[in-house]
């Protein structure tokens, strides 16, 4: 019983099941994934991931706009969104989050830092007037993102740091402030210590698991393009560097997502929910 808490279904490869969307949901399915997140980069493709949701029951989306995205650069595309053009949206196609959103400042040069911070702040006033998790992208800008999320974020509503690559103390102030933490196939990497270490030393509560697919696929799959299937090798490394089982990393995180994105809670699997109540989690 696994969650894919950040999956982009509208972006997947040619080489993940054909393409084929319904291929690769029952592949994550057989694998005991019973719940996706399909996570929004511009409003232009909320009526693409709408239709995904509706299709299949188990599939929750977001709303917004990615902070390196141009709209710019597409031909008839949106131009930067407002509060309530992302208020609208959400509304509209039932989103469960909002996001992602948030600052980028490896990509810098793809959209101008000050484009970014007022993209980032309308997100974060639409998520605190809905009353919806914001899901935020981060990158070498920890003082910045933490100080708007100071700012204009609720902590009684909070979010999610998605496919967290930063350090341990930025992961622990975003705790303090509402928020979870998403750990990725990244964790997986020879490279990744640090992360392995934030797996150790953070709440388990307060940990999600995602693929971020088609991106960032785990060992062994590195260098493949990601599917959710494989968001249960994220949760395998978790349970190793705590020393734990994987059915307790599967169970808490599945617990935390349903606690964070409300909106995705009544539409549960049933066995998910006779579990969790079973277990004292949800």
């Amino acid at each position: 019983m696994f969650v894919d808490s950040h999956c982009h279904l509208d972006r997947l490869s040619e080489q993940t099941h054909g393409g084929d969307i319904a291929a690769t949901l029952a592949a994550a399915r057989a694998a005991h994934v019973s719940q996706f997140l399909a996570v929004a980069v511009s409003l232009e493709e909320m009526p693409q991931l709408a239709a995904i949701a509706r299709a299949h029951q188990d599939v929750v989306i977001s709303a917004g706009m990615h902070p390196l995205h141009s709209p710019a650069e597409k031909e008839g595309a949106e131009s930067e969104p407002s509060v309530a053009d992302i208020k609208d949206a959400a509304e509209q196609f039932g989103a469960v989050a909002i996001g992602e959103t948030g600052l980028d400042y490896h990509y810098r040069d793809s959209v101008p830092v000050d484009v970014q911070h007022e993209r980032f702040k309308r997100h974060l006033i639409a998520a605190r007037e809905l009353d919806l998790p914001v899901i935020v992208h981060t990158r070498e800008a920890r003082q910045e993102t933490l100080a708007l999320l100071r700012e204009y974020s609720d902590p009684r509503v909070g979010g999610v740091l998605h496919c967290f690559t930063e350090d341990l103390a930025m992961a622990r102030e975003a705790v303090r402030l509402g928020f979870y933490i998403s750990l990725s196939g990244i964790i997986t990497f020879r490279n990744a210590e640090p992360l392995r270490e934030l797996a150790r030393q953070l709440p388990l509560d307060r940990l999600l698991i995602e693929t971020d697919s088609p991106y960032l696929a785990p060992v062994p799959y590195r260098g493949k393009p990601n599917e959710p299937a494989w968001v249960v090798k994220v949760a395998e490394c978790i349970a190793n560097e705590r020393g734990i089982s994987v059915d307790e990393v599967a169970m808490q995180t599945t617990a935390n997502f349903y606690q964070l994105f409300r909106a995705a809670a009544p539409d549960a699997p049933v066995h998910v929910k006779e579990a969790l109540a079973q277990s004292g989690l949800l």
